[in-house]
């Protein structure tokens, strides 16, 4: 069995003073050996060397903990309740190691409280940025009516309108932000069925049409599809996912191009779900950030296309409460590829 280092250090104290104590001994040995035997002195040289390792122990363990005790008084983010008395050795190392430990787990808990204020500022600056830009809008417009332009029924037809697509986009992120909020504090609740998801992508295709026409862009399979494709899932939000990726294709497309959707087989159990398009790409730095929500590659063109910025972030998140997995391939001239799993319906 392994000797306990904290009574390694009391052994030796106790040997030394055992040693002092024999040169006294002998020094007046011819003494005591005269009035008690030599049995007397040895068996005070054992008694005196129990004495000695217990005292210096208990004494050594009073010592540290009393001044750690101080530490822990002193320093707010120390609890003295955390700290017992048994458990306070001679042994430095793992008393050492014992206070690392902890201020190893101070230091993340403060790391992690730092990181939730800075996003919780970045995120209430995004929130007041996006709001702003159409509030500014629509009360401009409003404004300009009131003092006296509203007189011309084209200029209040066109102002009117201006304002309107103002209230959209106020509509759109107040919609997106709702549903951001309930997906991160009380989860989302699914209403898991099976579906043709062929089916479901050629009712976004319908729904965007137009939209794609404006900008000249084709929607389309990748092939023809002889049979069904079988998924389970909550089919009104995967429809969301795949709306959300089918109009950043078409926003941020080249004109005249496609937006291509394909299904392979991606294991036994899944599916994948691949969006791709033949527009500008995405840059490398870029990439890592891209499902942080308000994040945009491009500030001034992303405004420009409208949305609110976190039509991704919602992808990520409908995904990871179906389980599954999102993929993004982008080569920057050449487009981008985001891609998901479904399970398979059995």
């Amino acid at each position: 069995m392994k000797f306990k280092r904290t009574y390694s250090y009391a052994l030796w104290s106790a040997i030394y003073l055992t040693l002092l104590s024999v040169i006294v001994v002998t020094i007046s040995y011819f003494v005591i050996v005269k009035h008690l035997g030599i049995g007397a002195v040895i068996i005070s040289i054992i008694v005196l060397f129990i004495i000695s390792f217990f005292i210096i122990q208990y004494r050594a363990e009073h010592f540290i903990y009393r001044r750690l005790k101080k530490i822990y008084e002193d320093v707010s983010i120390l609890d003295v309740k955390d700290l017992r008395r048994d458990s306070v050795t001679t042994d430095i190392d793992k008393l050492s190691k014992r206070m690392q430990k902890f201020v190893e787990g101070k230091r993340l808990e403060i790391k992690s409280l730092t990181e939730r204020d800075s996003f919780r500022r970045d995120f209430l600056g995004n929130v007041a940025h996006e709001l702003k830009t159409p509030l500014f809008t629509v009360q401009g417009y409003i404004l300009t009516l009131l003092e006296g332009a509203g007189n011309d029924k084209e200029i209040r037809k066109k102002y009117l309108e201006r304002a309107n697509k103002g209230v959209e986009r106020l509509v759109a992120v107040t919609k997106d932000l709702d549903m951001i909020a309930k997906l991160e504090t009380d989860g989302l609740k699914l209403n898991i069925e099976v579906f043709n998801i062929l089916e479901l992508i050629q009712n976004v295709f319908d729904l965007f049409e137009m939209k794609a026409k404006k900008r000249n862009i084709t929607l389309k399979f990748d092939r023809i599809y002889e049979f069904p494709v079988f998924v389970k899932g909550d089919i009104e939000k995967i429809e969301q996912v795949l709306i959300n990726l089918v109009v950043n294709s078409i926003k941020y497309g080249k004109p005249n191009g496609t937006t291509v959707i394909a299904i392979d087989s991606y294991n036994q159990n899944k599916f994948i779900v691949r969006v791709a398009d033949n527009g500008e790409g995405i840059k490398q730095q870029h990439l890592s950030r891209l499902f942080e929500r308000f994040y945009r590659v491009d500030q001034s063109r992303s405004r420009e296309q409208g949305g609110s910025g976190l039509g991704l972030s919602i992808v990520k998140h409908i995904l990871e409460a179906h389980n599954q997995t999102i993929f993004l391939k982008s080569t920057y001239g050449d487009g981008s590829e985001f891609s998901f799993t479904m399970e398979k319906a059995k």
